[in-house]
């Protein structure tokens, strides 16, 4: 049987019990390092079968059910050793599923994911290799260190850092290694960093030879030690560096002087709880990974249609009766255009309205609806909003496409400028029940070093969640996105440490940065 998949995901040859197994390299940690490829497998996949090492946040592009396979059980994750691994493939492929091996780094480099294709091949297994973004070259770039330049190095030697010392016949060649003209990279060498350094000066390495140690590569929490080959384990030990970790032995290790650039990030190593919706982090997850932050999610609040459709689709049906539609979020815009789109309709029913958003969010949000805001206020909240409506709504129709809660500014100054105002709920905002566990253990354990409040509602939440997860926020900074989530957050005993100048996350992520410096 062929080794490729059908595209379709569904099984070759008619056979509608066999799926396929896609073995995909998820790179070595910072989520943007997928391929395109790997994000298709996982948007089409009925399971995905993780590493320990693999980014969990790259769980967030798949509805799959997602189960670690990690090995090591010190973490309270099962564990599963190869020959399950293998198992599973077959078994849940012959039921019809399609499966994602998603492994760390590239699936065939120290990865066994030839054996895992060997396994499917001989069972009769459509699958699919899926190469990723491997450690040498990904962590190495993070640490501005080159695996080939035109003056120091024309070759690469990729080796395995954990091969037992004590094993009767050695595959690693150190004598050949000593003399190697290129770039030596150990993979997952830490534990055995003497033994590495002691056999590479036995056999005639030069002991000044550059080298560094590149530990937690291309994540937050990455660390840089360089020094010669000589001095390298004692100044990693000095360091305290942890795995996974990758070995550099070489002169190009030398060009990190110049060309480092990942560990000058303005948030490398700090942590971030992004409190928005799942559903509506990624800009904000993208946006901390460009920062060097690890963000945390920790939502507060889903968002949910409304009960009912019914009121929104009679108002849809007489759109036309309205002067101006008001949006105070992003949430809003789709609520009521994306049900507009849903109803059979289209954008010919906002003809005779004017639009006004209360912020560069809303009006992007508009944007993406082919459709201008013909209002922003200066300042991105409801008072400032209602101010610049001010006269313009004097006699008008008014419909304001609102959350189920909020606050009642808006409609307050609205009416009393002589606005017809109707308020339309197009979205649910509900109360999550927890957090997930992994983010309150980190908070017990004060290793969260700031949450970003979005919104009163959000800064209640937070307190309600702490409260009854019974832990403590006072080892974490609070951020603030305006005034009057900062005094949301007062009321329920939050202490907030910075307040964003500009209402928008861009605006409560340069106000943690401004406090970092």
């Amino acid at each position: 049987m062929s080794s490729v998949p059908p595209t379709s995901g569904d099984s070759a040859g008619g056979n509608s019990r066999t799926g396929c197994v896609y073995l995909v390299g998820a790179g070595p940690g910072d989520p943007g390092l997928l391929t395109l490829r790997g994000l298709e497998c996982l948007q089409r996949a009925d399971l995905v079968l993780y590493d320990g090492l693999v980014n969990p946040l790259l769980l967030e592009h798949t509805q799959a059910t997602a189960e670690r396979t990690r090995r090591r059980g010190d973490d309270g994750h099962k564990v599963l050793d190869q020959d399950e691994i293998n198992r599973r493939l077959v078994a849940e492929a012959r039921a019809g599923r399609t499966v994602v091996r998603l492994k760390g780094g590239d699936p065939l480099v120290f990865g066994r994911g030839a054996e895992e294709a060997r396994v499917l091949a001989e069972a009769g297994v459509p699958f699919e290799i899926v190469p990723g973004i491997t450690a040498a070259t990904a962590a190495a770039a993070y640490a501005g260190i080159p695996m080939t330049h035109r003056d120091k190095a024309s070759a690469v030697a990729l080796v395995t850092g954990h091969e037992d010392p004590a094993k009767e016949n050695p595959a690693v060649d150190y004598d050949a290694l000593a003399g190697f003209a290129g770039t030596l990279v150990f993979y997952m060498g830490l534990d055995q960093l003497g033994e590495i350094v002691s056999r590479l000066l036995s056999a005639g390495r030069d002991p000044v030879s550059p080298a560094a140690v590149i530990s937690h590569g291309t994540l937050p929490s990455q660390q840089t030690v360089t020094a010669t080959l000589a001095e390298l384990p004692g100044a990693v030990e000095a360091a305290e560096l942890v795995a996974p970790s990758l070995i550099v032995v070489g002169e190009c290790v030398t060009e990190r002087e110049t060309i480092a650039w990942f560990e000058q990030r303005p948030l490398l190593g700090r942590s971030v709880g992004v409190t928005r919706p799942v559903t509506q982090s990624a800009g904000v997850v993208g946006r901390l990974v460009q920062l060097g932050a690890e963000p945390v999610l920790m939502p507060t609040i889903e968002i949910l249609p409304p009960a009912s459709s019914s009121e929104v689709d009679s108002v849809l049906d007489r759109l036309d009766e309205f002067d101006w539609i008001v949006f105070t979020s992003a949430n809003g815009v789709a609520g009521l255009l994306g049900r507009l789109w849903d109803v059979g309709a289209d954008l010919r029913r906002l003809s005779n309205c004017r639009l006004a958003a209360i912020g560069p969010a809303t009006a992007e949000a508009l944007a993406g609806y082919r459709l201008r805001a013909d209002l922003v206020p200066e300042s991105f909240r409801a008072e400032a909003l209602g101010e610049a409506l001010g006269s313009r709504v004097e006699g008008a129709r008014v419909l304001w496409a609102r959350a189920s809660r909020g606050r009642d500014v808006l409609p307050e100054l609205l009416e009393k400028a002589g606005a017809d105002l109707h308020q339309l709920v197009v979205y649910r905002n509900e109360d999550v029940e927890g957090w997930p566990a992994g983010t309150v253990e980190r908070l017990a354990a004060g290793r969260l070093d700031w949450i970003g409040l979005s919104s009163p509602s959000i800064a209640r939440g937070v307190a309600r969640l702490a409260r009854s997860a019974d832990v403590s926020l006072d080892s974490t900074r609070l951020a603030s996105i305006s005034p009057v989530t900062s005094q949301a957050a007062r009321e329920v005993g939050l202490e907030v440490s910075v307040e964003a100048e500009n209402y928008t996350w861009d605006g409560l992520l340069a106000a943690i940065v401004a406090a970092e410096e």
